[in-house]
């Protein structure tokens, strides 16, 4: 499939992205502000998703949480997220509501402030903190998303620091803080603006002009901090995590190649391949097999910085201990690494990955967001082309090399939740400090 793609710049800035489809009466907006945690000061996690929320607490035109009002009522549905690198905020309206989606995200990049109070903050800092509470912190298994990146990069490194941050400097968070990190980063010319689906491209661009073309760029940003390590960890590193859990579980994080380069289509197939879906090794061998795991599978992190990460998650079968999982997942990597893979396996997981984003494509706030993602990671929306003959390129002997290069002892962490009442023997606690 061939995906429409016309982009611009506005004299501020701003990148905009047009992709028409008319098949249906909806449109999607999509904003994305190259900002996550990566950017935060290290006393100051926290921000990036702290920030996520306070936008939905109004602008100069916008009361608290009117944005959400006003999109449902037109018959519409919104959110944000954060990542490592980068927040997004999406809208899918009618297509006749187009101006009202953009009118409100003009809004609040350029007339926040004057709405922002240290009462909304006091109260967004609760939010988060109850979040925090509640997903990771009494979740079991809650922790591994801020432990695994913590044990793969190093301490100073901009992607080890967790994205939710400590409650310790969401409470020092100070409304100056706040303003200082919008004016920094929520700006036009750290921004892609994404309109896709249906409508008028006349109309939309008169609108963005009037609403977006008045908002200054902002001042000069302050660089990342240094983003390079080695291709690889150079050992095996092991943390055990005693956790309110009834089963074990077991994170295995390799360093891959970054996203839109050559080495990570391969490791994203190689993946796919421990991991994807029921015919994959890992769920033929651990679940179906050995029954050693009730659950398997594998993922990339898609960072586009630094370095990726290829993750193993594998939860015990109940009755197996740590040692049996750990064993056979290791076991299935290595596998891997030594012997690499077959055609017919890079054959299916390429299909597979293929058909799932032909099908995301299929709608407009999909499309959007993918657009946005390009176009902020390598100024290039039109990228999202290429990415089926991108896998198509990638051969078996390019997987069986990534895994061989990436996928051994030497480039491995392991992250390991065994149950509370079941202390981790000696040894792996020797191994874990020994290795931090």
């Amino acid at each position: 499939m061939h995906i429409p793609v016309e982009s611009y710049h506005l004299p501020n800035g701003l990148h905009v992205v047009f992709s028409e489809d008319h098949t249906a009466p909806i449109v999607a907006v999509n904003l994305w502000y190259h900002v996550g945690s990566a950017n935060e000061r290290l006393d100051r996690t926290g921000f990036a998703h702290l920030f996520e929320h306070m936008l939905f607490q109004g602008s100069a035109n916008v009361e608290a949480n009117e944005h959400f009002e006003l999109v449902q009522r037109a018959g519409g549905t919104l959110n944000g997220s954060t990542w490592l690198d980068r927040t997004n905020y999406y809208e899918t309206l009618p297509s006749h509501q187009l101006a009202l989606a953009l009118w409100l995200e003009a809004d609040r990049m350029g007339r926040m402030l004057p709405a922002m109070t240290q009462q909304k903050l006091d109260t967004q800092r609760d939010v988060v903190k109850n979040e925090r509470r509640w997903s990771v912190d009494n979740q079991p298994y809650g922790t591994w998303w801020e432990r695994l990146p913590a044990l793969a990069f190093p301490e100073e490194h901009p992607f080890n620091h967790s994205l939710i941050g400590s409650m310790e400097h969401l409470t020092d968070a100070s409304l100056d803080d706040v303003a200082d990190f919008f004016r920094t980063y929520y700006t036009p010319d750290n921004a892609v603006l994404t309109v896709a689906g249906d409508f008028d491209r006349a109309e939309a661009v008169r609108l963005i002009e009037e609403y977006y073309g008045p908002i200054p760029r902002g001042t000069a940003r302050p660089p990342l901090r240094d983003m390079s390590v080695p291709p690889t960890l150079g050992n095996t590193r092991r943390e055990v995590v005693p956790d309110a859990v009834a089963l074990p579980r077991l994170f295995v994080a390799c360093r891959t190649p970054v996203f839109g380069t050559d080495g990570y289509y391969a490791a994203s197939l190689a993946a796919a391949v421990l991991g994807l879906r029921t015919g994959c090794r890992l769920e033929q061998s651990l679940v179906r097999r050995q029954r050693v795991a009730s659950q398997a599978s594998a993922f990339t992190y898609d960072l586009a910085k630094g370095s990726d990460l290829l993750v193993v998650d594998a939860t015990a079968h109940p009755g197996v201990t740590v040692e049996q999982l750990e064993a056979a997942v290791l076991a299935e990597l290595d596998a891997m690494a030594t012997t690499g893979v077959t055609e017919d396996e890079v054959t299916r997981a390429r299909a597979l990955i293929e058909t799932s984003f032909v099908m995301s494509m299929q709608s407009a706030a999909e499309r959007a967001d993918q657009l946005s993602r390009f176009a902020t990671y390598f100024g290039d929306p039109t990228l999202i082309n290429t990415q089926v003959a991108r896998y198509q390129a990638t051969s078996a002997a390019d997987v069986s090399r990534l895994a061989r290069e990436r996928l051994g002892a030497d480039n491995r962490v392991l992250l390991v939740f065994v149950p509370a009442d079941e202390p981790p023997a000696e040894t792996d606690m020797a191994l874990a400090e020994a290795t931090a």
